[in-house]
């Protein structure tokens, strides 16, 4: 089951289309949904959990915490929407590819994606852009 929750005023339009989405990504990857949740904070809150939980003192979009087993994904998923929209502005994309890219992105750590090394960063950007093509939203 996928959950959507909010540390701050940022609320998710269309939770159940990101929802489908989502879960077909998980499908796509040969993986069982497990519980995936996904918390949208602010830049503060997400400081305080890199440096408390990854040592690291710098700003992020995105930290997850796989508890995956097997080949059921399991997690949370902690999104800053502050970071979200500034890196929308300065990789002039919009809001909505971003925000999608980074809920991807995070279902591809879970699927055993990597992306610290310059290989491995290609690899995941080409399934983000993958995955992001099945986002449809009916008019």
């Amino acid at each position: 089951m996928i959950s959507f929750n909010y540390e701050t005023d940022f609320e998710l339009h269309n939770e159940s289309h990101f929802t489908q989405w989502l879960s077909a990504v998980i499908l796509s990857e040969n993986k069982k949904e497990g519980e995936i949740n996904y918390i949208f904070c602010d830049d503060d809150y997400l400081l305080k959990l890199n440096q408390q939980y990854l040592d690291h003192d710098t700003l992020t979009d995105i930290i997850s915490f796989d508890y995956s087993v097997g080949n059921e994904l399991n997690g949370d998923i902690f999104v800053s929407v502050e970071r979200v929209k500034e890196n929308a502005s300065e990789f002039n994309v919009t809001f909505q590819e971003e925000i999608q890219r980074v809920l991807v992105h995070g279902i591809l750590h879970f699927s055993g994606y990597r992306d610290k090394t310059k290989s491995d960063e290609l690899v995941m950007r080409s399934k983000e852009e993958e995955k992001m093509k099945m986002f449809h939203v009916e008019q």
